[in-house]
C-alpha cells in the first residue's frame, strides 16, 4: 500500500480556481494508492468528472460500435434507438461515483463491504485486475494499428522492430499518464477532450453529407430475428459503462459533502454525451461505407490531408481510455493483497499489457481469442455492478473510509473466514443467470427456448441486485453506517 506523504503543507490554487494538497498536484506523482483519502486532503468540484469521462468516450471504439449496428442489420433510427438505450447504463457508472467521496476510498476497496475482505481479493484479481489488463492490450492493439498506417504513410515500412517500437512508445505515453495519476487525468482530460470533439466534429460533416438518414436494410429485420438484434446491440453499447465498475476511483477525492446527484449527474452525462453523439456518427458512416473495415471506410469519407490528424486522434483517444484502465488495474492490483506501491503496480500492468499485445499482433491471433472471451464478460461486469449498486442503495451510500481499511481478522467487513455469503452467493447467482441466456459465443439454455434472444444483461443485472438485497436483510448485515 502506497504511503501518504507527511507533514501536508497548504494547497495551491491551479487555473481551474480549485486549491489542490500537495499529495494530488499534477506535477508530483500521485501519493495515494488504496489507501483513505482524509478529509483535509479533499478537493474539487463534480463537474469536472464530466471531462474524465468524456475523453475515455471522444473514439475510435465507439464509432466501430456504432458501424457495427448497422451491419448487424438494423436500419440507421432503429441502431440510434438503441444506442441511446444502451448508453442509460451511464446512470449505474456514475451511480458507483458516488461512493468514492463518501467513503474517501477507490471502488476497489469499497467492494470489501460487499465480499468481505479476502472475497474481496477474489473480486479485485478477476473482475479488477484479469479483465482490465485484457481490455488494455486490445485497446494498444487498436491504437497501435492506426499508428502502423500512420508510420506507413510517413514512408517507414512498419516491420516487426518498427511495430514494437510504435506499442512500446503508446504504451509509455499511457503509463506516464497512470503513473502519475488522479491529478494528472484531471488536468489533461478536460483539453484531450476539446481536441478529440474538434477532430470528430470535422469528421462528422463529410460524413452526415453522406448519410443515407432512409437507411434501411436490404432485408428489414422482423419478428424475433429483430428483437434478437435489438437486444444484442443494446448489451454491446451497455457493455461500455457496465466496464466501469471502478469509478468511485476517479471521484473520491471530492469532498465528502459533495452533492451525490452531481457527481452521478456529471459522470453520467461525461459517458452518456459523446458515446451517443460517436456512436450515431459510426452508424451515419455505415449507410455510406464499408464499416466491416473501419479504418479503411472512414478513409474514403475523409478529405486525404485530414487522415494523419485522424489517426492521430484516435491513438490520442485510446491513450485517454487506457490510462484510466491501467490507474484502476494498477489499485486493483494492490487491492488483491500485494504489497506494492501503486506505481509500480501501474507499471506491472503496463508490462503484462504490452505483452499480451506484442504476442497477439506479432506471433498469434492471442487477441482474437481474448477479444472473443470478453464479448462474455457482461455476464460477469453486469451482474458485478449490479450487486455493487445494490450495495450502495442498502447503505444509503453511508461508508466508513478508516473502518474499511482494516484487513485484520477482526474487521467488520471480515464477516465468515473472510468472505461475505450474500456477495459471493449473488455475484455468482447472477453470472449463472446471464450464462443460462448468453447468445454469443455459445447459446444458453434461456437463449435457445427464446428463439436466440440474448437477455443475459438485464437477467444477470435482476437476478444479481434480489439476491444481494435478499441476502444482507436476511443476514441483518446492513447498519445505517458499514
Amino acid at each position: 500500500m502506497a504511503a501518504t506523504i507527511p507533514d501536508p503543507q497548504p494547497g495551491t490554487h491551479t487555473a481551474d480556481g480549485v486549491a489542490r494538497p500537495p499529495s494530488d498536484r499534477a506535477s508530483r506523482v500521485e501519493a495515494h494508492g488504496i489507501d483513505h483519502i482524509a478529509d483535509e486532503e479533499r478537493h474539487g468540484r463534480p463537474r469536472q468528472l464530466f471531462s474524465i469521462w468524456a475523453a475515455a468516450n471522444v473514439n475510435y471504439l465507439s464509432l466501430v460500435t456504432g458501424g457495427a449496428l448497422v451491419l448487424m442489420g438494423l436500419s440507421l433510427w432503429q441502431a440510434v434507438a438503441v444506442i441511446v438505450v444502451g448508453n442509460l447504463f451511464w446512470l449505474l457508472t456514475g451511480l458507483l461515483a458516488i461512493s468514492g467521496p463518501a467513503a474517501g476510498a477507490p471502488s476497489e476497496v469499497i467492494t470489501r463491504a460487499i465480499y468481505g475482505v479476502l472475497g474481496n481479493r477474489v473480486n479485485n484479481a478477476i473482475v479488477g485486475w484479469m479483465i482490465s489488463v485484457c481490455y488494455f492490450a486490445l485497446n494498444l492493439a487498436a491504437a497501435a494499428t492506426a499508428a502502423f498506417s500512420l508510420v506507413e504513410k510517413a514512408g517507414i515500412t512498419a516491420n516487426t522492430g518498427v511495430q514494437i517500437t510504435v506499442v512500446v512508445a503508446i504504451a509509455a505515453l499511457t503509463l506516464v499518464i497512470g503513473v502519475y495519476g488522479h491529478a494528472m487525468i484531471t488536468r489533461l482530460y478536460l483539453p484531450i477532450t476539446l481536441v478529440l470533439t474538434a477532430v470528430f466534429a470535422v469528421v462528422a460533416v463529410p460524413v452526415l453529407g453522406r448519410t443515407d438518414f432512409g437507411y434501411t436494410p436490404a432485408e428489414p429485420l422482423s419478428g424475433i430475428g429483430l428483437w434478437s438484434v435489438l437486444v444484442a446491440g443494446v448489451t454491446l453499447i451497455g457493455s461500455g459503462p457496465l466496464s466501469y465498475t471502478t469509478s468511485a476511483d476517479f471521484s473520491r477525492y471530492l469532498p465528502r459533502t459533495t452533492s451525490a446527484k452531481a457527481v452521478v449527474g456529471w459522470t453520467a452525462l461525461g459517458g452518456f454525451v459523446p458515446s451517443v453523439i460517436v456512436c450515431s456518427l459510426g452508424a451515419c458512416a455505415a449507410t455510406a461505407v464499408d464499416m466491416s473495415n473501419p479504418q479503411t471506410g472512414l478513409e474514403q469519407l475523409l478529405p486525404a490531408w485530414f487522415t494523419p490528424v485522424f489517426l492521430l486522434a484516435l491513438v490520442l483517444g485510446t491513450i485517454a481510455i487506457n490510462a484510466l484502465t491501467s490507474y484502476s488495474a494498477g489499485l486493483a492490483l494492490q487491492a488483491v493483497g500485494i504489497r506494492i506501491r501503486r506505481t509500480r503496480s501501474v507499471l506491472v500492468d503496463g508490462a503484462a499489457a504490452v505483452s499480451l499485445t506484442l504476442y497477439g499482433l506479432l506471433i498469434s491471433n492471442f487477441l482474437d481469442t481474448v477479444s472473443n472471451v470478453l464479448q462474455l464478460t457482461v455476464v460477469l461486469l453486469g451482474p458485478a455492478m449490479a450487486v455493487y449498486a445494490t450495495d450502495i442503495l442498502l447503505r444509503r451510500n453511508r461508508y466508513d473510509g478508516p473502518a474499511l481499511m482494516d484487513e485484520s481478522r477482526g474487521s467488520r467487513f471480515w464477516y465468515t473466514a473472510g468472505f461475505n455469503p450474500a456477495g459471493a452467493i449473488a455475484l455468482t447467482g447472477g453470472v449463472a443467470a446471464a450464462a443460462l441466456c448468453v447468445n454469443t459465443l455459445y447459446t444458453g439454455l434461456v437463449a435457445q427456448a427464446l428463439g436466440g434472444v440474448d437477455l443475459a444483461l438485464p437477467v444477470g443485472l435482476v437476478v444479481a441486485s434480489i439476491l444481494y438485497a435478499v441476502l444482507m436483510r436476511a443476514s441483518d448485515r446492513v447498519p445505517g453506517r458499514c
